[in-house]
């Protein structure tokens, strides 16, 4: 179905000694188009002076893969069932915890997605999170995780 590449890369900053363990963790992640957007440590594992605050962290970016994945599956399964829509929202959230082996993972992720409807046809509860388990059940990125996922839709009236 499609191979995909990205770079990740950290060098060294001057003066900073590997072997002291007080690097910088900023790193970059360059991508085919040609963006590049800053990495990080998240912040609480490390001290503020060895992370950036202000760049992207692994944690944040699986969350935000796996809510634009579902997004545009829905956004697809909702215009093909020919509802019209103007914004959609989510603020995803995740839950790192140990799992029994004591390693780190994200063991919970929740969406609370929201999509603002326009036009004559808009969708029912049901019909709402029937697009949004089609969504789920398509979205390559849950489909990759194991992490439990939990899909709140809100419907605005």
């Amino acid at each position: 179905m499609g191979d995909y590449t990205a770079k990740v890369r950290w060098d060294i900053s001057e003066g900073e000694v590997f072997p002291t363990n007080k690097y910088s963790r900023a790193h970059t992640w360059s991508f085919d188009g040609g963006l590049s957007v800053p990495g990080s440590a998240a912040p609480g594992y490390l001290p503020a002076a060895l992370i950036d605050e202000s760049a992207v962290d692994p944690e944040e970016a699986l969350l935000a893969s796996a809510a634009s994945c579902h997004m545009l599956y829905f956004l697809a399964y909702a215009a093909k069932a020919g509802f019209s829509i103007q914004s959609y929202e989510d603020n995803p959230q995740g839950h790192v915890e140990k799992n029994e082996a004591g390693d780190p993972w994200v063991s919970t992720v929740v969406m609370r997605p929201n999509a603002v409807f326009t036009g004559e046809k808009r969708p029912t509860m049901e019909e709402l999170e029937a697009i949004h388990h089609k969504a789920h059940k398509s979205c390559i990125i849950a489909n990759s995780l194991k992490s439990a996922m939990t899909i709140e839709p809100i419907l605005e009236s």
